[in-house]
């Protein structure tokens, strides 16, 4: 398992289209995930432990940045003929079983998170209203195990900045972990 950490932030960036099939048999579109004042792009898959340790924590964030009218969507860019855990079915469960209330989408021909730039599981793409680029970070301190309670929530608090001005915040942390494990070509 390789560790990686995001590059910084390329404010401005527009967020790249996609058409890719969800968890719940919809397939999604980049319009159709934007709220009016943002959109997270999270790149996760199943099986990374970094993952894993912040399922709960991205839960808890989505449904607070949705109140703020900034919409969130999962990928998961994997290919699950390595690790079965990451396959459609366990994306289903998974999603489930967390309850995510936010798209979880397949990108099975890995192109979207090639064009994205996606280097790591997680890695967080915040947008504005405008869809530019305005948080390329973590989510908090969590590494392969969660954080404590009282951390500052990097990611929430970047993405409010976000809703309420449209413009993130000039320091941002990367996120840290897994590489996404890309098909031979």
């Amino acid at each position: 398992m390789v560790s990686l950490e995001t590059p910084v932030c390329n404010f401005g960036l527009d967020a790249v289209d996609f058409s890719l099939p969800g968890v719940d048999g919809k397939t999604w579109s980049l319009q159709e995930c934007k709220g009016k004042n943002g959109l997270l792009v999270m790149f996760i898959c199943n099986h990374c432990p970094y993952v894993k340790a912040i399922r709960d924590r991205i839960v808890r964030d989505t449904r607070e940045l949705k109140g703020l009218g900034v919409n969130s969507v999962a990928i998961m860019s994997n290919d699950p003929s390595l690790y079965e855990e990451d396959s459609f079915e366990n994306m289903q469960k998974v999603a489930e079983e967390f309850d995510f209330d936010f798209p979880y989408l397949l990108d099975e021909s890995q192109n979207v998170a090639k064009a994205f730039g996606a280097v790591c599981t997680p890695d967080f793409f915040g947008y504005n209203g405008d869809l530019k680029l305005q948080y390329r970070g973590r989510l908090d301190e969590s590494r392969k195990e969660s954080a404590a309670a009282d951390v500052r929530r990097d990611l929430f608090e970047g993405m409010k900045q976000v809703a309420e001005t449209g413009q993130g915040p000039e320091d941002q942390i990367p996120s840290m972990g897994c590489s996404i494990k890309w098909k031979d070509e």
